[in-house]
């Protein structure tokens, strides 16, 4: 992929957008869990009161209150806290929040910052805590039951127990119960006889029982005692709870949405960055192809040059889409995972590192298997479009030889072939969904057993243990969606190297760095000295060719098959370039030229017609955008193709199949010769264009031609020496090289070779006349 991702620089400012999205979308997903968290321990089981600082205060349990805190919490805490009495100013609006103003004086808190509360907490904290554990033992008293089940401690062998009263204790709370209604239980305890043994008793148990809390669970023990008190001043407890919840379920539906919206915008940049890519890709990897010379045509199949431009660049495209969702997404949600799972409890990490080991031996696992597979798959997709392509441009021959079951099997072996490989591929993906449901449903039953045990502990709340096991699962399907990709990338990398092959092949035929241009174009050509040999052939196909073709003239090949006669073709309009020797055109060798500007000056019509899907004019006009109806026509009149186009209603604008499968070959020829002539240039090769026209069209096409043509330079190539005996110089090729050269009159005596094949078409009378 490496080789493909400069081409992406187009689409950087789309790319930083979404990576920036990405970011966006992972902080509300990770987010949404500590949110969940806080609605359990906060909004459920603390009836929505976030800590211990109370809002507000009786004046009897603020002095209680204070007895639990060391002489600097006592401080801050009269600093933070005003005391409202009836003859407060404000008394009236006070009452209205806190009905029991009216019976008792009440402390406020003042509006404090959260750097104040925090300092506050842990004093509240432990106060609180320790009236709820003073009320606790009172109930325990009142039931007759001599042990405090508040926490649990361990023996010595393993078993469980409950923390035991002291006697002292249960000997003041029985005296504390015979007191009137309404006695202060610190005012009975100081005046209690024993109370220093009480107070020695008391302070043993809650350190006891609280000193091994840590600051969140000591809170959480403290919150009834808060939630007490505000009923016992009057407030509405429920709508503090439902407003709480109310608030953090606002915040989680907003990170719900904002996610969502991070979600479809990244899926727009992403399809907006893959298709903006693919169509990249393509033209340049069109632009490349059309720029190729026949030797880079040679090193690249059609089937596999079609495969690339649109299979492969089709796998870019998803797996483009797909790095930008998931690859970039993934490390992101991850390490945000682990830190929140962390921040959550250390103790339980262990967890998720062995969802990790697991998850990546068993992706390994897969990933060894499956990669041959997927760099197989596209040298498979290549042959099934090659055997698929040969067979329908081939069918009239395959019909004609009946060996449609010949091709039908050899068909069905390539496509077994790739439908085998998918299918494995496929088994092998689909193995992984159950496997990883097994791997997460596991995950979650071990979280839930170890976070029971923590939450049996005190060491860990309800709410935390629930965005652990969330967080967990945000962490095992990143690493799941990174893996998957890791999967998917060897695919597409092949796919990736493949384009990569094509648009980096310099083509060997490129454009002079300063090129020369055709001054006063006549179309005088000139082959000097020329040889040339295929690339990679250790023999050459021609050997010093050398000859003059002068405007005016009609210059003829022929020879034997294979003797070298479209190679001479294809050296002009320069499809090859010459190993040795030049080719010259108007005294300029055709290397020193733009290929643009040489080949406006020839007319090449090769030796298999081709035409184009569209209409007869559109092919014709191939040769001149520009050329009018009027010249379309007397082209096709000097190429002989009026006869068959005037019989059709539409004319011109008869339309013409894919291939022009729609017309004969014969008509073919004659349409792509017109197409030349429509071009008019100095220079016409025709190679070998009259095969397909019986004798009577042949040479009505030729003195038509030469009327139309009597200023330009000619050249024509052709296996009957009946199409070239009027030329004005024929050119006798055998084995690569030139064995005559002159007028047919003068090669019937002075050339072996071109006298065996005229007799061999022709006789002597009619080589004569």
């Amino acid at each position: 992929m490496r080789r493909i991702i400069k081409y992406m620089k187009p689409y950087a400012a789309l790319l930083i957008v979404a990576v920036l999205l990405l970011f966006g979308q992972a902080y509300c997903d990770l987010s949404l869990p500590n949110y969940m968290s806080k609605i359990v321990d906060t909004g459920i089981q603390q009836g929505g009161i976030e800590n211990a600082v109370p809002a507000a205060v009786g004046e009897d349990t603020m002095g209680t209150l204070l007895s639990f805190m060391d002489e600097g919490q006592q401080k801050l805490v009269r600093d933070n806290y005003t005391l409202i009495t009836k003859d407060s100013p404000d008394y009236a609006a006070y009452v209205k929040e806190y009905p029991a103003l009216e019976h008792e004086n009440i402390y406020v808190k003042q509006d404090l910052d959260e750097h104040d509360t925090l300092l506050m907490n842990p004093g509240f904290s432990k106060a609180f805590a320790s009236i709820s554990t003073i009320e606790q033992i009172m109930e325990a008293e009142q039931s007759g039951s001599d042990t405090l089940a508040l926490d649990k401690q361990v023996s010595e062998d393993g078993s469980e127990k409950e923390a035991e009263i002291p006697p002292v204790l249960l000997q003041f709370f029985g005296y504390y119960m015979q007191q009137p209604e309404g006695s202060g239980f610190f005012t009975v305890l100081n005046a209690y006889p024993q109370a220093q043994d009480v107070y020695s008793a008391l302070n043993t148990l809650l350190d006891e029982k609280l000193g091994g809390m840590d600051a969140s669970l000591l809170q959480q023990t403290a919150i009834p005692a808060v939630k007490s008190e505000y009923q016992a001043l009057g407030m509405d407890t429920t709508a503090i709870q439902q407003d709480y919840i109310w608030q953090n379920g606002g915040f989680m539906l907003l990170l719900a949405l904002g996610s969502a919206a991070c979600t479809v915008v990244v899926g727009l940049l992403a399809a907006r960055i893959g298709a903006g890519l693919a169509r990249d890709l393509r033209q340049k990897t069109f632009t490349k192809v059309e720029n190729f010379s026949n030797v880079e045509f040679d090193k690249f199949s059609t089937a596999s040059l079609i495969t690339r431009s649109t299979n492969d660049v089709t796998q870019i495209q998803m797996v483009v889409i797909l790095m930008i969702r998931m690859v970039i997404y993934a490390p992101i949600m991850g390490v945000g995972g682990v830190i929140m799972a962390l921040n959550k409890s250390v103790s339980m990490s262990w967890i998720i590192a062995l969802a990790v080991i697991i998850l990546l031996g068993f992706i390994g696992s897969i990933f060894a298997i499956v990669m041959p597979k997927f760099k197989k798959m596209q040298a498979l997709v290549d042959r099934l479009n090659l055997v698929m392509r040969e067979s329908l441009s081939g069918i009239m021959v395959i019909r004609a030889f009946n060996t449609q079951q010949f091709e039908l099997d050899r068909f069905d072996n390539a496509n077994k072939d790739l439908t085998h490989n998918q299918l494995f591929v496929g088994r092998a993906m689909a193995l992984m969904m159950p496997v990883m449901t097994i791997i997460m449903n596991g995950i979650s039953l071990l979280i839930i057993w170890v976070g029971a045990n923590q939450i049996a502990a005190s060491s860990m709340q309800v709410g935390d243990m629930m965005a652990f096991m969330q967080y967990a699962m945000q962490i095992v399907m990143a690493f799941l969606m990174m893996s998957m990709m890791f999967i998917m990338l060897p695919r597409a990398s092949v796919s990736a190297h493949r384009i990569a092959d094509v648009l980096e092949t310099e083509p060997e035929i490129h454009d002079p760095q300063n090129p020369k241009h055709f001054k006063d174009p006549k179309g005088k050509l000139e082959f000097k000295n020329v040889c040339f040999a295929y690339p990679g052939a250790e023999d050459n196909v021609l050997t010093d060719i050398d000859f003059t073709a002068l405007p005016g003239q009609t210059t003829a090949f022929i020879g034997p098959t294979g003797s070298g006669k479209s190679t001479v073709a294809n050296l002009i309009p320069r499809f090859y370039d010459v190993s040795c020797g030049s080719v010259v055109i108007d005294g300029l060798d055709v290397r020193e030229v733009t290929r643009h500007e040489l080949r406006d000056q020839i007319g090449y019509v090769p030796q298999k017609a081709v035409l184009f899907s569209g209409t007869i004019a559109s092919n014709l006009r191939l040769g001149d955008e520009e050329a009018s109806d009027a010249t379309l026509n007397s082209a096709a009149e000097g190429a002989q193709a009026m006869e068959f186009i005037s019989k059709n209603a539409k004319g011109l604008d008869a339309s013409i199949s894919q291939g022009g499968a729609n017309v004969s070959g014969g008509q073919k020829q004659r349409l792509s010769i017109a197409r030349a002539l429509v071009k008019d240039p100095n220079i016409y090769v025709f190679d070998d264009s009259f095969s397909a026209l019986d004798f009577k069209t042949d040479a009505k096409l030729r003195a038509a031609i030469r009327e139309q043509t009597k200023d330009k330079t000619v050249l024509i190539i052709a296996q009957r020496v009946g199409t070239i005996m009027d030329a004005d110089q024929i050119i006798v090729l055998d084995e690569g090289k030139i064995v005559g050269k002159g007028t047919h009159t003068e090669l019937m005596e002075s050339c072996g070779t071109y006298r065996e094949i005229a007799l061999s078409q022709l006789s002597e009378e009619e080589l004569q006349s």
